[in-house]
C-alpha cells in the first residue's frame, strides 16, 4: 500500500512499538468484542507491542473505556485511553486563562478531560465562560446545541471534539458528533476549530501520552484513521470490520491509502508480505499479481492464499495507474470479484 516501507519479515507486533488502535468497529462494537480481537491483541502485548486505544468518541471517560475493555477480556489501564475529548481540551487550555470556565456541550469524559487541563466545566452562557468545547454524548439535546449556539454567536472561541457525521453501535449506523456540530454551524455560520481524528492535535496528543517512537494506526474508516495517520506521517493497518470496505480503497486519495489491509486484527500477528512494483506497472504480494492490461486491472494466473494480499496488490497498481494519468482509475470491480472481497 502507501509508502510501503523496507521490512524485516517479522510480524506487525514485532516491528512496531506501539498499535495505535481505534475502538469502535475495530476492537468492538457496542457491548460486544469483535471476532479475533481480544486473542490478537493478547498475544500482541504478550510479543511487545504497547496497546493504545484512541477513540475519537468523547463521551466515555478513559477509566469507563478501560473496564468496557477489561469487561470484554482486553486488559487495559485509564492510561491506555486517548480520546479527542483529551485532544480537545488541551486545544481549550491554549486559548484561555488558568482555571477558566468553558461551557461543555458533552458528557463526562469532555467534562472530565477539561478539568484535567485545570478549567471548569460549565453548563450554561450565563456561567460566564471563556470558551465553547463540543463533543459526541447520546443525552446530548436541542437545549446543549441551542447554549451553544448562543455563546457562539457571541464569538467565544469553539472547538469541536471531532466531526464525524456517524458512529457504528451494535444495531447499526448512528448520527455522530459531526452532525451535532452541523447544528451549531448552521444556527452561527461559524466553523469550529476541531481537534479529533484525523486532524494533528489528536495524533500529537497520542504521541504525548504513549512516548510512540514507532507507532502503528488501526483503524477501520478511511477518512478518520487512515486519514490522521497519513497526516501524523506514520504507518496504517486498516481492518474491515467496521465502516469502510474493499471497494473504497482502488479509488481512493493518497490521504486515505493504508500501508496495510487485513479482515481484521489477526493482521497484526502476520508477517506481511513485501509488495512489489512490476517495471510494466504490475504489482505483486503474498503470490498474487496484478497487472493493467486493455483498461482494466488484471489478476496473473498465479493465486496467494490471503486475498488481502491480492487487494494490497490490486490497490498499488490502480493507484500507481491513477496517479499516472491524472486520476484515471483502471477498471477493477471485476478484479475485486475475483478475490472474493467485492
Amino acid at each position: 500500500m502507501c509508502a510501503m516501507p523496507e521490512l524485516p519479515e517479522q510480524p506487525l507486533y514485532r516491528i512496531y512499538d506501539t498499535a495505535l488502535l481505534d475502538l469502535d468497529g475495530v476492537v468492538y462494537a457496542g457491548p460486544r468484542a469483535i471476532d479475533h480481537a481480544v486473542e490478537s491483541l493478547e498475544q500482541a502485548r504478550a510479543g511487545g507491542m504497547r496497546l493504545a486505544y484512541v477513540t475519537n468518541n468523547a463521551s466515555r471517560t478513559p477509566q469507563t473505556v478501560a473496564a468496557h475493555l477489561t469487561e470484554l477480556g482486553v486488559a487495559a489501564e485509564p492510561g491506555d485511553v486517548i480520546t479527542s475529548a483529551q485532544a480537545a481540551a488541551r486545544l481549550v487550555a491554549g486559548k484561555v486563562p488558568e482555571g477558566a470556565a468553558v461551557l461543555v456541550i458533552g458528557g463526562e469524559g469532555l467534562m472530565e478531560a477539561v478539568r484535567e487541563r485545570g478549567l471548569r466545566p460549565v453548563r450554561s452562557l450565563d456561567d460566564d465562560p471563556a470558551a465553547v468545547v463540543q463533543g459526541y454524548d447520546p443525552t446530548v439535546g436541542w437545549q446543549q446545541l441551542a447554549e451553544a449556539s448562543y455563546a457562539v454567536a457571541r464569538g467565544l472561541p469553539w472547538v469541536a471534539s471531532n466531526t464525524d457525521l456517524t458512529i457504528p453501535t451494535a444495531r447499526g449506523t448512528a448520527p455522530g458528533n459531526g452532525t451535532l456540530v452541523a447544528a451549531v454551524r448552521t444556527a452561527t455560520g461559524v466553523e469550529p476549530e476541531v481537534a479529533g481524528k484525523p486532524l494533528p492535535p489528536m495524533h500529537r496528543e497520542t504521541v504525548l501520552r504513549t512516548g510512540a517512537r514507532r507507532p502503528l494506526v488501526v483503524g477501520d474508516r478511511l477518512d478518520t484513521d487512515i486519514e490522521g495517520a497519513f497526516n501524523g506521517g506514520v504507518d496504517s493497518l486498516l481492518v474491515f470490520t467496521g465502516v469502510s470496505r474493499p471497494e473504497e480503497l482502488p479509488e481512493a486519495p493518497a490521504r486515505f491509502r493504508p500501508t496495510y489491509v487485513a479482515a481484521d486484527l489477526r493482521g497484526l500477528l502476520r508477517v506481511q508480505p513485501e509488495l512489489l512494483a512490476g517495471a510494466d506497472g504490475s504489482h505483486s504480494c503474498g503470490g498474487w499479481t496484478v497487472t493493467v492490461r486493455d483498461g482494466a486491472l488484471r489478476i496473473d494466473a498465479k493465486r496467494g492464499e490471503d486475498p488481502y494480499d491480492g487487494l494490497r496488490a490490486l490497490c498499488a497498481t490502480a493507484w500507481a495507474a491513477a496517479d499516472a494519468a491524472d486520476g484515471a482509475t483502471p477498471k477493477w470491480r471485476e478484479a475485486l470479484a475475483e478475490l472474493g472481497l467485492a
